[in-house]
């Protein structure tokens, strides 16, 4: 699926296209340059799914948990790791296989950690207030 629009105006049609691509899928890699968007575009998913606690970036605490409608969601931002031995102490598989929804900003820090299956969310700036948002079931 490839979706172009200025970005900001879609996001709650965008958010849902995401979650209904593949609905059994709880775990979500999101793949951008800084500054793409992932953060923003994960806030407008989780408000889909019915948080209404204020999401944002888990840079420093490294994951984030939030209560949607009927499931617990982890937002995970892994750019801080200096190696994937972080993730292991963390306990990551204890989140990746709890069933719940699972959104993993840099995700290429652990790429040997990934769970088999998920879907990839790819986001590129093709303007100050565009993006170019590839989904793809992994």
């Amino acid at each position: 699926m490839l979706l172009n629009s200025s970005f900001i105006s879609q996001l709650p049609t965008i958010a849902s296209e995401i979650i209904a691509f593949e609905p059994e899928s709880r775990i979500f890699l999101f793949y951008g340059d800084m500054g793409a968007g992932k953060t923003t575009l994960i806030k407008s998913i989780c408000e889909c799914l019915g948080t209404t606690e204020p999401v944002t970036s888990p840079t420093f605490s490294i994951v984030n948990e939030y209560i949607g409608a009927n499931d617990k969601i982890y937002h995970f931002d892994f750019y801080r790791l200096k190696n994937q031995t972080e993730a292991l102490d963390m306990g990551y598989e204890e989140y990746f296989y709890s069933g719940a929804y699972c959104f993993i900003e840099w995700p290429e820090k652990i790429a040997g950690l990934l769970p088999e299956h998920y879907i990839s969310v790819r986001i590129m700036a093709t303007g100050n207030n565009s993006r170019r948002v590839t989904i793809e079931k992994i």
